[in-house]
């Protein structure tokens, strides 16, 4: 799956970028006409530790998935988003098949 990756306010290191491309590259198991993708990474300027934000778009035939979430770290927030957006597919994919 093609994933454009940004980060705000921060150089993501590869690592973090091969990382969330393996959460992604996970959910076309769920549904493989995941026709691509953007990742934004942000930094927030906000009190506490959960303090980073990961938005993922996914882009399916016939319309755009959508997750945010924040964590402590990136790792943590990408691994929400993509757990979310797990769900999303799961319930995309049983709409467009009783059609």
């Amino acid at each position: 799956m093609k994933v454009q990756m940004h980060s705000v306010h921060f150089d993501a290191d590869k690592k973090l970028l091969d990382f969330v491309q393996q959460r992604l590259n996970k959910l076309e198991t769920f549904y493989d006409k995941v026709t691509g993708g953007e990742v934004i990474m942000r930094l927030n300027n906000k009190d506490g530790n959960e303090n980073k934000t990961v938005e993922i778009k996914l882009l399916v035939p016939g319309t755009t998935l959508f997750s945010q979430e924040d964590a402590a770290s990136f790792e943590a927030a990408a691994d929400a988003a993509a757990e979310s957006l797990r769900r999303q597919i799961t319930r995309y994919k049983e709409k467009t098949l009783s059609h």
